[in-house]
C-alpha cells in the first residue's frame, strides 16, 4: 500500500516542488491538494479514510491551517498531520501541537527534517501493510 498524501498549500511554486517530490517518492502518492481552509476541510471530511499524511501550511488564500488542524483532531491514529510553514515560532509550534498536529516544520530551515519525516511515514506505512 502506498502512503496517501494530501497537501494544503497556496503558494504555486512550493506546491509544485512538493508535488514533484511526493511523486518521486517510492510508495507514496499525492491524493489531492487545496489552497484554502474551506476546501481542505471539505475534502478531509468527505474523504476521511482516503489519506494517511496531511501536510498543511498555516497561511492560506482563505482561512488558516490551524482551522484544518483543529478539524482533524478526531482522525484515525494512523493518520498523521504535519504543519509546514514559514512561520514556525515557538508559539505557533505549541499551538499547532495543542490543536492536534503530529509535527511542525519550518519551510525555510527544516525542509530536510520534513522530508525525512515523510520518508519515515512511507516506511512505517509499508511495515504496517506487510502482515
Amino acid at each position: 500500500m502506498r502512503l496517501r498524501i494530501y497537501l494544503v498549500e497556496d503558494n504555486p511554486v512550493i506546491r509544485k516542488n512538493l508535488t514533484e517530490w511526493f511523486e518521486d517518492l517510492e510508495n507514496a502518492r499525492l491524493v489531492g491538494f487545496s489552497t484554502t481552509e474551506n476546501e481542505a476541510r471539505a475534502w478531509l471530511v468527505k474523504n476521511k479514510t482516503a489519506w494517511d499524511l496531511a501536510v498543511v501550511d498555516l497561511f492560506l488564500e482563505q482561512g488558516s491551517g490551524l482551522g484544518i488542524v483543529k478539524s482533524c483532531r478526531d482522525r484515525n491514529l494512523k493518520q498523521k498531520l504535519v504543519v509546514l510553514t514559514n512561520y514556525a515560532t515557538a508559539e505557533i509550534r505549541e499551538r499547532s501541537l495543542a490543536l492536534g498536529a503530529d509535527a511542525i516544520f519550518d519551510k525555510s530551515n527544516e525542509l530536510e527534517e520534513f522530508l525525512r519525516y515523510a520518508m519515515d511515514e512511507v516506511e512505517r506505512q509499508q511495515e504496517q501493510t506487510r502482515f
